[in-house]
């Protein structure tokens, strides 16, 4: 049986320090293109676990959209630029340039994912 939310954090744990994901690359990784939103509903509630890099994943634009999964609406912009990513302020809230800082996972670790996926029965 397909556990999204476990799939969800092994694939969080991936993601590089300085390195942003979106919504809909988590999901496609998972094995479930165009769940993004459930990736989102994932953060929101802890479903994928407390040790997920919440502040790296971004909508398909780039903006951080998860202000609900953190403490204060600044948090994500502060833990991102920890990492040193930029974040600029635009007219559809903070933004990171993902073609700078997108991670740009290899076919490799997706092949690496799923043979995981596949070991731990998920």
């Amino acid at each position: 049986m397909v556990d999204f939310y476990q799939r969800m954090k092994l694939v969080c744990a991936q993601i590089p320090a300085g390195r942003v994901a979106t919504y809909g690359q988590i999901a496609l990784l998972c094995g479930k293109p165009g769940n993004a939103r459930q990736v989102g509903y994932a953060l929101r509630r802890g479903r994928a676990g407390e040790q997920v890099m919440a502040h790296r994943i971004v909508n398909a634009k780039g903006v951080l959209s998860g202000a609900e999964a953190f403490e204060t609406p600044e948090t994500q912009k502060q833990l991102l630029e920890s990492e040193g990513v930029q974040v600029q302020k635009t007219e559809t809230g903070w933004r990171v340039d993902l073609k700078k800082y997108g991670w740009e996972n290899t076919m490799e670790e997706a092949e690496q994912l799923y043979r995981l996926f596949k070991e731990g029965g998920i």
